[in-house]
């Protein structure tokens, strides 16, 4: 894999005319690309083999180069004096594995650079070569026959891509940020996040940052102490501590107060929560997964949204499609929906019929996929 993306570059051709290691080294490079950090791989001779777009515009320039070395892409020109590539022992993890053994960070001049270490690279990776995985990892697959990834229904080059990218990020602990408008099903999105990474045995807790005012909200993540406020009768633990060694999904985030946002981001930087009305922090080991149908980005710029939390939770970002981007997927959905309210209602099985499915399928769907969900649950309800 080069830093250009190559197959970004085939813009004639289809996502289903790249074979599976293409897409996959493909999908990992627009991944560490997204990332807002500067960040650089190298292998255990401390050559420089690949840096993303962050690193590259701080001047990594020749990142493909064996005969770099990572130190001068950071102005220096002896290496770090504490550098773990030393201290790592061999194994089968492959060049691009999500899942990283150790995550450095070295002060330059130009600010903090992230180091990824992974043990076992030899020589810098190209795009016929299959994306690692980190062992013991479950591996989320599609099934290529009903076009559908858990909970998640798609034949579309959008949800496929969709699909790999879940596939790629699920067994991290990497935070992810889901954008999309309203509708489009980014609870379910993180939902098989959760269930393909290491945490599937653990909580997944969903809370709604836009649903609350601001002191209950707070409540609701960190919890409270005893007399804490009017009505705090007993100590309650918060949602952060209810998913503990799990994933909490905190919806709508770009609702949340500043004051919020700065509790949130030392959660994040930290690891640990204080409950209202507390003095003892609390140790917890959560993945965060947010989403907003708003997007974020001018969100930072207007400062209407704090640019470092931003950061924090866009580790790995990821854009969920509108349902009109995604037309072919609505005869599936249409099935899907139908035999579901169908067996809810003790209906017969109820068959659509081809003008029907034509007239929903060119509709815009502004309410994306739940607006369709409801439109079939009312049809089968009302279906003579």
């Amino acid at each position: 894999m080069a830093n250009e993306n190559r197959l970004g570059q085939q813009c004639g051709a289809s996502w289903g005319d790249f074979t599976e290691a293409d897409r996959r080294s493909w999908l990992m490079e627009s991944v560490l690309d997204g990332l807002p950090q500067s960040l650089r791989v190298v292998d255990r001779d401390m050559n420089l083999i690949y840096a993303n777009r962050a690193a590259r515009a701080g001047g990594a320039e020749g990142a493909a180069d064996p005969d770099g070395k990572c130190y001068t892409g950071m102005g220096k020109n002896e290496p770090c004096e504490s550098c773990p590539v030393t201290e790592l022992e061999p194994s089968s993890m492959g060049a691009y594995a999500v899942t990283t053994q150790v995550f450095a960070q070295e002060q330059s001049g130009n600010g903090t650079s992230a180091c990824l270490v992974l043990s076992s690279i030899s020589a810098p990776p190209h795009a016929d070569q299959a994306v690692g995985q980190a062992e013991g990892l479950p591996v989320p697959s599609a099934d290529a026959k009903e076009n559908r990834l858990g909970r998640l229904i798609g034949r579309s080059d959008v949800m496929h891509h969709l699909f790999d990218m879940i596939r790629l990020v699920a067994p991290s602990d990497a935070t992810v940020l889901l954008e999309g408008e309203s509708g489009t099903g980014k609870e379910m999105v993180a939902q098989t996040v959760h269930e393909f990474s290491r945490r599937r045995d653990h909580p997944f807790v969903v809370i709604d940052c836009g649903a609350l005012p601001e002191t209950l909200l707070e409540s609701e993540l960190f919890g409270h102490v005893r007399g804490a406020f009017t009505g705090a009768v007993a100590a309650k633990p918060g949602l952060f501590e209810e998913a503990h060694g799990g994933t909490i999904f905190l919806d709508e985030i770009a609702d949340m107060s500043p004051a919020l946002q700065a509790k949130l981001l030392r959660v994040i930087q930290e690891g640990e929560i204080k409950p209202v009305g507390g003095t003892r922090r609390v140790k917890v080991d959560t993945r965060i997964i947010a989403a907003s149908n708003r997007p974020m980005g001018p969100l930072v710029a207007a400062k209407a949204f704090r640019e470092d939390l931003y950061y924090r939770l866009a580790v790995i970002p990821m854009t969920i499609p509108p349902l009109r981007r995604r037309r072919e997927d609505v005869p599936s959905l249409i099935e899907v929906f139908v035999a579901e309210f169908c067996a809810r209602y003790g209906r017969p099985p109820l068959a659509v019929p081809p003008e029907a499915t034509r007239l929903l399928t060119a509709h815009a769907w502004p309410g994306n996929v739940r607006e369709l969900r409801h439109v079939i649950e009312r049809a089968v309800v009302t279906a003579s």
